[in-house]
């Protein structure tokens, strides 16, 4: 069914939402004031799964994506890839754009290409529509991009990472039973996993945020296998610093800060909880600079 109000539509990926991403969309709500209303475009599986058999690490889940895009007030339409993979530039233009999305104004990077084998660019929107080109996003004089947040979440550089993003690289999963040794040691924590294709950090310990019920708690996460406990299962286990209840069966939000230090396979359960107080002592800091830096 064709919409009735005019769109003003930001085109991209959108895989990571990052401050590139921030800035399309950012064009697009700025076109309020003009009666029309800010849409995303985003495709239900990443192009590259269709084109190539392979979808890039996941940099945002689809929930949290979700969230974060009712935040910013503009709404959302999911498009099949698969089904306008083979569109020219025109067919997509005229098909998705101006009859299935009705968009009144257009906003896209730079660098959007469109249109069966990306021959499409910037210049094909700019027809029968308002259009802007919004400039390419750069942080230390190169270009913000996803593939450049992907390394620096892979390598464990998680401060550089949240620049990139413009919000706290995140993940959220429910929380599994797990063998209690936490507890035994004073630092109760909560066992999660990873989703298939996500992009996972560095094996380490993180200074990070666990979400509970809205408010926001300082905590540790140590992302690996626990050497300690000659454990063979990846995950994510976080002591939440402040907090003290059951949380087994809770689908949690945990929000990594910086990087602490590698995994170590500590000697005894003593040399372990001492160096897991020293951690929390850490991440607490990090938490209050946090908070310092967004007052």
């Amino acid at each position: 069914m064709a919409r009735k109000a005019k769109t003003a539509l930001a085109l991209g990926t959108f895989d990571g939402l990052h401050k590139g991403h921030k800035a399309v969309i950012a064009c697009a709500l700025s076109q309020k004031e003009r009666g029309l209303i800010p849409l995303v475009m985003l495709f239900d599986a990443h192009p590259l799964l269709a084109l190539t058999g392979k979808a890039p690490d996941m940099l945002l889940q689809d929930d949290l994506r979700t969230e974060m895009l009712e935040n910013t007030g503009a709404k959302a339409e999911v498009i099949s890839f698969s089904e306008i993979k083979d569109f020219t530039p025109e067919e997509f233009f005229e098909k998705i754009v101006i009859k299935k999305l009705n968009a009144g104004f257009v906003c896209c990077g730079e660098n959007y290409n469109l249109g069966r084998y990306g021959v499409g660019t910037c210049e094909t929107l700019e027809h029968g529509v308002g259009f802007e080109c919004v400039p390419i996003v750069k942080y230390r004089n190169s270009p913000v991009n996803s593939s450049r947040i992907r390394k620096c979440i892979q390598s464990g550089n998680i401060r550089e990472a949240n620049r990139l993003l413009g919000y706290e690289f995140r993940y959220k999963s429910v929380v599994r039973s797990g063998f209690q040794r936490g507890r035994l040691l004073g630092a109760p924590t909560i066992n999660q996993y990873f989703d298939g294709g996500f992009c996972i950090p560095k094996a380490g310990v993180y200074a990070s945020v666990t979400v509970i019920d809205g408010r926001e708690y300082p905590s540790v996460t140590n992302i690996g296998y626990r050497p300690t406990y000659e454990n063979n299962d990846f995950r994510s286990e976080t002591c939440v610093i402040g907090f003290d209840g059951n949380l087994y069966g809770q689908n949690l939000e945990v929000r990594l800060l910086d990087r602490i230090r590698d995994e170590i396979r500590f000697n005894s359960d003593e040399a372990l909880s001492n160096r897991i107080q020293l951690d929390a002592a850490e991440s607490r800091r990090i938490f209050r600079r946090r908070m310092r830096e967004n007052v």
